[in-house]
């Protein structure tokens, strides 16, 4: 029987490169489009039969860059994906968006598509440390972005921060808080910049162009981050999210409680809600060449890697790790591991709930560490 789950369409193209970015994405041009999308069809109808198609929750479309589609194709897509499945009527349709693509044409001809809830990324204010980042557009182009959508209905709006930048200050920082606050949207993700392997931003740090910046500074900007959210109202439900009550992500909590989800694209990812994940191949010349299923890898989870995900992902969020979820030799493990971090007040234990304390947030990759086996 096939399990109700959300959708995730990864849209693998942007104009240009952000200098930190990990993510499967080319700068391909427009008619490798033409075949990529020819080619989700093809994926979307051989997999539909993965999970419950008549009531699918959340469908998120994220990449790359999707608002790097043009309208015809991006309206294309969407008829596609309603051929084959259908949305519940209160689904969260999410598509991300680069604030320069936010336009009026765009926004007109997102009208034409189920999308409900629009996400940016706008990851600082300061015109200088977005062109150290590569990214295409200034801070005035974002905040014209969020007005736009505004005008055009869309209330639903998301956006993101990066902090711990090369050469930022805690002061700057603030001002970054203040200003997307002030926008009053009703969900913001915060992330810290991380150095990831074969990035032109990790080449830049082993050359010695920037730097990284000192953890106790990182954690003066998250203190801040946490104390300013609270303040306006927002919920500080996962580690890097934060959103105004009722409206914490439907599709990306799904990540995080076990749900299945099917992933559609070059480098989307999928799971069962059980023990099976599958990863897409990161190759756009493979998926668009493919007549049968597109290139993949499967991994079957054995216990033991099933409760180290567990233990990863729901300690990352304020509903914390049930331990009524795992079994007795489980449990036993996860107490013993956890007990010196409740000790020392890193790690709280409210009947059967553990949860990371305010403190024990900063260093919660070590405390999940522990814990896993």
């Amino acid at each position: 029987m096939t399990k109700r789950g959300g959708i995730y369409i990864h849209v693998p193209f942007c104009q240009s490169r952000c200098v930190y970015c990990d993510f499967y994405s080319t700068t391909y041009g427009v008619e490798w489009k033409r075949s990529y999308l020819d080619a989700l069809k093809r994926e979307m109808q051989l997999r539909r039969g993965e999970i419950d198609t008549s009531r699918v929750p959340s469908l998120y479309i994220g990449g790359g860059t999707p608002s790097q589609l043009p309208a015809p194709m991006l309206q294309e897509l969407f008829k596609a994906l309603l051929d084959n499945f259908t949305l519940a009527p209160d689904a969260e349709v999410t598509i991300e968006a680069n604030p320069d693509d936010v336009t009026p044409a765009w926004i007109e001809a997102l009208g034409q598509t189920p999308v409900n809830r629009i996400s940016m990324g706008v990851q600082t204010f300061s015109d200088a440390l977005l062109r150290l980042l590569n990214r295409r557009h200034t801070s005035q182009q974002a905040l014209e972005a969020v007005r736009l959508c505004r005008e055009a209905g869309y209330t639903n709006i998301s956006l993101d921060l990066i902090y711990g930048l090369p050469g930022q200050s805690l002061q700057d920082w603030m001002g970054d808080v203040r200003r997307i606050l002030s926008l009053e949207v009703p969900h913001l993700s915060a992330y810290a910049l991380s150095y990831e392997e074969g990035t032109v931003l990790d080449r830049m740090l082993q050359e010695g162009k920037v730097s990284e910046a000192p953890d106790e500074l990182s954690w003066q900007m998250y203190e801040y981050l946490m104390d300013e959210t609270a303040a306006a109202g927002m919920e500080h439900y996962e580690i890097s999210n934060f959103a105004r009550p009722g409206m914490y992500s439907k599709h990306n909590s799904s990540y995080w409680d076990g749900s299945p989800y099917l992933g559609l694209g070059p480098g989307a990812h999928s799971y069962d809600g059980g023990s099976v994940r599958r990863s897409n191949d990161t190759s756009l010349k493979d998926y668009v060449c493919s007549t049968a299923d597109v290139p993949h890898q499967k991994e079957v989870l054995t216990p033991e890697e099933q409760y180290d995900e567990l233990v990863m992902t729901r300690l990352r969020t304020a509903s914390g790790l049930h331990l009524g979820l795992l079994t007795p030799e489980q449990k036993s493990y996860c107490m013993k591991m956890a007990e010196p971090h409740i000790l020392r007040g890193d790690l709280l234990r409210e009947g059967l709930v553990l949860r990371l304390s305010r403190k024990g947030i900063f260093i919660s990759n070590s405390i999940i560490s522990d814990l896993m086996r």
